[in-house]
């Protein structure tokens, strides 16, 4: 039986204190890596406070994510274990990520998104983002393709946009099915078609306004741990968490850092998917930068030879939160290297793709080796439930 007394959402929102952060990265079935990491924090902290039953969404007051990650905020959030969710994601890569040949060409989506969205719904079932079957708070970031703005949308229920606004046509962010918002969150462009949303609906005429969405990665938010800790703090979103050391703590899971050299395409379609998987590189690195830049941190890596780890630097005069970063570089060095996996070169040469279910064992076995980098003093006592 499990002795943590479980919490609200709106306690874990609101309730004083420190406050406790998960971001998770986007990256399709890499995300089974970031289930390692997830399973051995689980257990460190159900052996902390001797809770062979505590689920993350005990710890955590808000759990982040975008794409891949955005399914496993959701499942966290909801109440579920990790090993429960890794059951889901074998499912993810056997029977979403199921190549056809009826599926070819550059003007189609490579997947069938039903399959996706009926997996969502086993998983998360009908309830709207509002609902308190959410046991915390929880965080998905879309793009929304007709306006051109990312979109982090969130179960707070003092957010601007989460309930009726007076005088306003637009459907309540707490409205929306939560598996919408995740398949949105999902729909990496030229693998799954976009998924739309309604965003507004006049009473009167029953005329409806729909929001198209795509994968919050095609923004500089795929690791979204930088946009959770801007949720959590700027006062235009009403969350209002304390900064400091001892304050905020951020814990951030990627799903594996492929190779960042552009293989260039004398082809335009290709070409440009390139270039853009090489901005959220970009966006990625600067991310990292910026966090480490703002923290006190054990995990702080190498951002590249001239800046190096940022250990001599801080913005500010004080941490604004302590944080920890938890990914591996899908290289041979890595690998084999630091991690003694002993991967073959075909092997190494296809962990970056984002779609092979044949990666699964392989990932299976980067996500615990990883996860041994988790150690029990990252999580400080200032933050004890």
């Amino acid at each position: 039986m499990s002795t943590i007394v479980r919490r609200t959402r709106d306690q874990h929102f609101f309730d004083p204190g420190p406050k406790r952060i998960l971001a998770l990265d986007g990256g399709g079935v890499r995300g089974i890596l970031t289930l390692g990491v997830l399973e051995r924090i689980e257990r460190l902290l159900g052996e902390r406070y001797g809770d062979a039953e505590l689920r993350l969404s005990d710890y955590f007051d808000l759990v982040a994510g975008t794409s891949t990650g955005a399914i496993i905020a959701a499942a966290l959030a909801k109440g579920m274990r990790v090993a429960e969710i890794r059951g889901y994601y074998h499912r993810l890569a056997g029977e979403v990520f199921k190549k056809s040949l009826f599926r070819k060409g550059l003007l189609r989506a490579k997947y069938n998104a039903e399959s996706l969205s009926r997996l969502l719904r086993d998983v998360l079932g009908e309830v709207s983002l509002g609902s308190p079957e959410l046991q915390t708070g929880l965080l998905a970031v879309l793009k929304r393709l007709d306006t051109g703005s990312p979109w982090p949308v969130s179960n707070n229920p003092k957010g601007k946009y989460f309930g009726p606004r007076p005088g306003s046509r637009s459907i309540p962010n707490g409205d929306y099915p939560l598996w919408k918002v995740v398949r949105a969150s999902t729909a990496a462009p030229s693998y799954f078609d976009p998924e739309r949303i309604v965003v507004a609906r006049d009473e009167a005429s029953g005329q409806e306004t729909v929001g198209t969405f795509v994968d919050g990665g095609v923004s500089t938010a795929n690791n979204p741990a930088l946009q959770a800790l801007m949720f959590a703090t700027l006062d235009g979103f009403r969350v209002g968490w304390e900064k400091g050391a001892d304050k905020l703590l951020l814990i951030s899971v990627g799903t594996g850092a492929a190779d960042p050299s552009i293989h260039v395409s004398g082809v335009a379609a290709p070409g440009a998917v390139q270039a853009l998987l090489g901005l959220m590189n970009d966006a990625a690195a600067l991310v990292e930068m910026i966090l480490q830049w703002l923290s006190q941190s054990s995990t702080a890596r190498t951002i590249d030879r001239e800046v190096g780890d940022l250990a001599g630097d801080l913005l500010a005069a004080t941490p604004v939160m302590s944080y920890q970063r938890y990914n591996a570089a899908l290289t041979e060095d890595e690998l084999n290297g630091e991690l003694s996996l002993g991967f073959d070169g075909k092997t190494l040469a296809r962990l970056k793709e984002m779609d092979d279910p044949a990666n699964v064992a392989a990932l299976e076995r980067v996500g615990l080796a990883v996860a041994e980098r988790v150690q029990p003093d990252h999580f400080p006592k200032a933050f004890d439930l």
